[in-house]
């Protein structure tokens, strides 16, 4: 591990702990350690055995009078708090371990325990980069680690409890009586994610490549809000006048960048591409590889791409659980995003505050269906108006923003984004001149409204 100087942002603050969601939260300044830091926590969890039985925080300061908080528990408190570890509180499970819900009353606390597999995937290292690195980055779209345990050969990691589960549990095989994400909230839950590795990749110096990116990680507090978890597998990226990191290809395949599943060769643009992924799984609400679908359908990433060839085929890369209520423009633009996070070549790829900018448009244009049934009832009149009438016009066949499976266009719309590399950005440039020059105007209107009453006054006078 190497050292993190400090964050530079302007936007440091405490994290808000309120119902507040979004703009409201404010990210914490990330404090900067040494290199000794990993050795001293190394130690301190060597140290734990199964005699401790009180919880204490690990305090240390040096020069630059900086603070490192881990708050340690001990296996029985964790126990107690899970009931022994039930069934019943099983709330999730991986390839690192078993996460339970419980409740710690010694600090008052909903918490969801994370029981490390001693024979699993995260060994040691793993667990001390996760304690490392949540304990210095702190986010609103990052979990918070609470504290963890090391007694003897007990690895435990406690983190805030997000009641709504992870967005893989709101994607994919919904029972019948459980509501889809809507177009709106897919959305959002994009901006926040993508939020998250922009705060990973552009605040942290040197940049932290999070490697691990995918559904099952985004979990979803009050309100759908994102945070990234489970930060075993997270690296410091390259620095200085190196392009890459090199290390033991992990992830989940699906996921990983092409480049680095090849050649080990990690970036920033391998956290961009396992984005797209996720985004893709948005979108269209199948699974990066699903073996249950046709030969053809199994990865989501091929499939997509032969439909990116066919701007006709678009339509169908919807999810049919969304039954038609998702604006076609904003579909267009999502899927636009997508395409450019996972082209295979790494310098292709957007950096992830571009991704941040256009989902964050793309999240500010709500989307009302029932608003649009009434828009649609009094379109279709006009266009039954103008048909007898023997005039022309633009209009869809169903609706005009509104998207859905198979609907088709009437007469394509000329501004209709097209699916290819760069055209996201020129459409967001068109979208903003477009409401520039709507404001100058309506300034320039009414300047010379304000002159022309000045002016008659004036006369009057």
């Amino acid at each position: 591990m190497g050292c993190f100087p400090c964050f530079d942002s302007s936007d440091g603050g405490v994290l808000d702990t309120g119902d507040g969601r979004d703009d409201k939260r404010e990210e914490q300044p990330m404090v900067p350690p040494r290199v000794d830091r990993v050795s001293w926590v190394a130690d301190s969890l060597r140290s734990k055995n199964n005699s401790e039985s009180e919880r204490e925080t690990q305090n240390r300061k040096d020069g630059s009078d900086v603070t490192i908080e881990a708050q340690t528990f001990t296996f029985r408190e964790l126990a107690a708090a899970t009931e022994n570890f039930r069934p019943e509180c099983l709330i999730g499970e991986g390839g690192f371990g078993r996460v339970y819900k419980g409740y710690i009353e010694s600090i008052g606390k909903v918490v969801a325990v994370k029981q490390l597999d001693k024979n699993g995937l995260q060994g040691n290292r793993e667990f001390l980069v996760e304690v490392l690195m949540l304990s210095l980055l702190h986010h609103p779209n990052l979990v918070n680690l609470i504290g963890y345990c090391a007694d003897g050969d007990q690895r435990l990691l406690v983190y805030e409890f997000m009641p709504l589960g992870s967005l893989e549990d709101h994607l994919f095989d919904l029972p019948p009586d459980k509501e889809p994400l809507d177009w709106n909230t897919r959305m959002r839950i994009a901006t926040g994610a993508a939020k998250g590795l922009e705060y990973l990749h552009d605040k942290a110096n040197p940049p932290v490549i999070y490697r691990d990116f995918k559904s099952s990680n985004i979990l979803l507090d009050e309100g759908f809000h994102p945070k990234l978890s489970d930060f075993g597998l997270a690296k410091l990226g390259p620095v200085g006048d190196k392009s890459h990191v090199s290390t033991r290809v992990m992830g989940t395949y699906g996921y990983c960048a092409p480049e680095y599943a090849m050649t080990g060769q990690l970036t920033v643009k391998s956290d961009v591409y396992s984005f797209g992924v996720v985004l893709l799984e948005l979108i269209t609400g199948r699974r990066a590889i699903d073996s249950t679908r046709p030969h053809g359908e199994q990865n989501l990433v091929s499939w997509a791409r032969l439909m990116f060839n066919d701007r006709r085929k678009l339509p169908k890369l919807a999810d049919p659980k969304l039954q038609g209520r998702y604006p076609m423009r904003g579909i267009y633009q999502a899927l636009a995003v997508a395409s450019m996070c996972i082209q295979e070549q790494a310098a292709s790829r957007p950096l992830i505050a571009d991704v941040v900018t256009a989902l964050s448009y793309l999240a500010s244009q709500a989307y009302d269906p029932n608003a649009l049934h009434v828009s649609n009832n009094r379109s279709g009149r006009e266009h039954h108006e103008r048909s007898h009438q023997g005039g022309c016009g633009k209009v869809l066949a169903k609706n005009e923003e509104g998207g859905g499976s198979g609907q088709k266009f009437v007469e394509e719309r000329e501004d209709a984004p097209r699916v290819v590399v760069g055209t996201l950005n020129k459409d967001f440039d068109r979208e903003r001149a477009v409401a520039e020059a709507k404001l100058w105007g309506e300034n320039w209107r009414e300047k010379i409204r304000t002159n022309g009453n000045q002016q008659g006054a004036s006369n009057a006078n």
